[in-house]
């Protein structure tokens, strides 16, 4: 019988992994606290290749979304349901150093095939300052709730999903697998967020997690269905209403009341990107899992082998999950190597 593998958390990285094991026919049982706010829950999905202020295309953004871009397809036939949409996304440029240091950016070969050879074009009645700007080509979003709620109902019409806190000190391990509520399993694999930073094996990763908020607006976009950004992003979505985000808070208490001059700020942004009046009908807030100087890390505990970790994914979790599980299955499962930038081990402080 092959190996029975347990997973702690159905975020992003949770859902993927079980994904993965399900589809190389590998039992397995996801656990998670079904919180109604999580990192995973709250995320816009978004999916882009140009990115930041130093307009750099993001970390091995080809591999990630080739592999994401099947991953999803697939998930959506086995669902019955939508969940992944490519999308045009057009970065508008906010002042003159942005302009200048995007003129010299996009002769770099390695924008080429993320550029869009027509300009946005997009209604100045709705947009300020809509020609200054750029529209990439090879951008999505994922409707994370959709994508994890559907997930979920799949994996518990399978008997393999739970509800329950699971703490670390009820997950017992030694060499010939791991024990959780009198049930054997070949490994556990932590997938939790940036609570794993309380985790007594893992407390020694550096997390440096940052809370963000994300606002629901009602706005009239004269059909603009493309995403949009400039100081902020800006996501139509098919139900007609947008999100529009975010922020990033380094130093926090809760993790679900932002501070009131973040929200602030992020208004005013959107009021900057906007000529057509808007109205805010919700805001949500939460933590998103982040490693300082790591993209992410996944791979097994120095001293306990059968204990894993995926974690880190930050705002990327919707891109980069579907290839980092399936990696980290294939080096559970088949003894394949980890790559070195991910590998937990290899990056222990």
């Amino acid at each position: 019988m092959p190996p029975r593998i347990l997973i702690i958390g159905q975020g992003l990285a949770g859902t993927a992994l079980a994904w993965r094991l399900w589809e190389r026919g590998v039992p397995f049982v996801i656990v998670d606290r079904d919180e109604a706010l999580t990192c995973s829950k709250v995320a816009a999905g978004l999916i882009t290749p140009i990115t930041g202020m130093r307009l750099t295309v993001s970390w091995r953004y080809t591999m990630f979304y080739r592999e994401a871009l099947g991953f999803y397809r697939r998930c959506g036939q086995r669902l019955g349901q939508r969940c992944f949409f490519p999308r045009g996304y057009v970065r508008l440029l906010k002042n003159e150093a942005e302009i200048a240091k995007w003129h010299k950016r996009r002769r770099d070969p390695d924008m080429q095939p993320f550029l869009h050879p027509q300009v946005p074009k997009l209604d100045a009645k709705v947009i300020h300052e809509p020609a200054n700007g750029f529209q990439q080509r090879h951008a999505a979003w994922l409707d994370t709730p959709a994508y994890l709620q559907s997930s979920r109902s799949f994996f518990a019409e399978l008997g393999a999903w739970m509800q329950a806190d699971v703490r670390p000190s009820e997950v017992h391990d030694d060499e010939t697998g791991v024990e959780w509520q009198g049930q054997r399993f070949s490994h556990v694999i932590w997938a939790q967020g940036w609570s794993a930073e309380k985790h007594p094996l893992f407390n020694w990763v550096p997390f440096q997690s940052a809370r963000g908020t994300i606002l629901t607006v009602e706005a009239d976009l004269q059909g603009e269905e493309r995403i949009l950004n400039r100081s902020c992003w800006l996501l139509p979505r098919p139900d007609g209403t947008l999100r529009a985000g975010s922020t990033y808070e380094w130093k926090f208490d809760d993790a679900h009341t932002p501070a009131p001059e973040q929200v602030q700020q992020l208004e005013a942004n959107l009021y900057s990107l906007l000529k057509v009046p808007a109205t805010i009908t919700a805001t949500q807030t939460a933590v998103r899992p982040i490693i300082k100087n790591q993209q992410a890390l996944m791979g097994t505990h120095p001293a306990h082998p059968r204990v894993a970790f995926l974690n880190g994914l930050g705002s990327k979790g919707s891109l980069r999950s579907p290839w980092l599980a399936r990696h980290l299955i294939e080096h559970l499962l088949d003894g394949g190597a980890l790559d070195p930038e991910l590998d937990l081990q290899r990056n222990q402080i």
